[in-house]
């Protein structure tokens, strides 16, 4: 059974000028997202900026998110680490905080072989109970799950029902749901290739566009799955242009600076990212006002 069909938010972590947590902010997303139609919420993932965050603010974060959404919508939380004990630890304390699932990208830096990666996920996979999802980008890890490892995992062990593929290739995707049988969910982990993945069987996408246009990226995938393939089609390529503003600079710069400029307090980065060029900003403000959105 799936996690969830539709279109999952990859959440924006704010913060106050101090550099903490803004808690009150991270409520109002949530709010709005279940208010867009958001399928699902995905806390703590590189777009929730969870390599800067401690441990503990990591897994208070989750705690918060679960305790706002209040089983509205399923709460996905990024709980990888290329420590697999490390990744273990998270996993299991977001699943007594009441994470519905896990995202786990594959190790970063170590650069792991296939055979290590099967044991990563398999003994993280182990140590939980809630369903896993697996999260597959090398342009950020330097390691790519190659097609017959997920098939593998998805096939020995009973928890690990999906991927987040980001790897942009649509061929691969292809083979993938072919040596799968189409059993493994796939999300697409690119906002500019929702409809094409979902046209080889995907279950949605794991979203940055959604934080800024929830209901709209709601529409992509549902139309899609309600058989209104144009109006899906049409609204992917409509906000082509926006996609491309939101990813001009490293995610999730774009995005904090999206919900600024929306009068939403998403706050400052954290080093070692950096605000928004000047040109990049002008440009992705332009983008908003042409998809619709109200600028403070």
């Amino acid at each position: 059974m799936s996690l969830f069909e539709g279109a999952g938010v990859a959440l924006a972590t704010p913060m106050k000028e101090n550099g903490e947590v803004n808690y009150e902010v991270l409520e109002q997303l949530v709010e709005m997202q279940v208010a867009g139609g958001t399928d699902a919420i995905i806390v703590c993932g590189t777009t929730g900026e969870a390599s800067t965050l401690t441990h503990e603010e990591h897994l208070e974060c989750i705690k918060a998110v679960c305790d706002f959404t209040k089983k509205r919508i399923p709460v996905i939380a990024g709980t990888g680490s290329n420590c697999t004990e490390t990744a273990v630890y998270l996993s299991t304390e977001a699943e007594k905080r009441g994470a519905d699932g896990l995202l786990i990208v594959s190790p970063y830096y170590n650069k792991a072989t296939q055979n290590g990666l099967k044991a990563h996920y398999t003994k993280i996979a182990k140590s939980v109970n809630i369903p896993i999802i697996m999260y597959n980008i090398k342009g950020r890890t330097g390691c790519n799950i190659n097609n017959q490892t997920m098939a593998d995992l998805y096939r020995d062990v009973d928890n690990i029902i999906a991927v987040k593929e980001a790897n942009g290739d649509l061929s691969s995707i292809a083979e993938l749901m072919n040596i799968t049988n189409g059993e493994l969910d796939v999300y697409s982990g690119n906002d500019d290739q929702i409809v094409p993945i979902l046209s080889l069987g995907g279950k949605g996408v794991i979203s940055v566009l959604s934080n800024v246009m929830p209901k709209e990226t709601h529409d992509i995938v549902a139309s899609y799955l309600s058989g209104d393939v144009n109006k899906s089609r049409e609204l992917q390529i409509k906000l082509i242009p926006l996609i491309k503003a939101l990813f001009s600079e490293v995610n999730p710069i774009p995005v904090k600076k999206a919900l600024n400029l929306m009068g939403i307090n998403a706050g400052p980065l954290r080093l070692p990212l950096t605000e928004m060029e000047d040109a990049h900003a002008a440009i992705l403000a332009k983008e908003m006002e042409k998809a619709g959105i109200k600028l403070a």
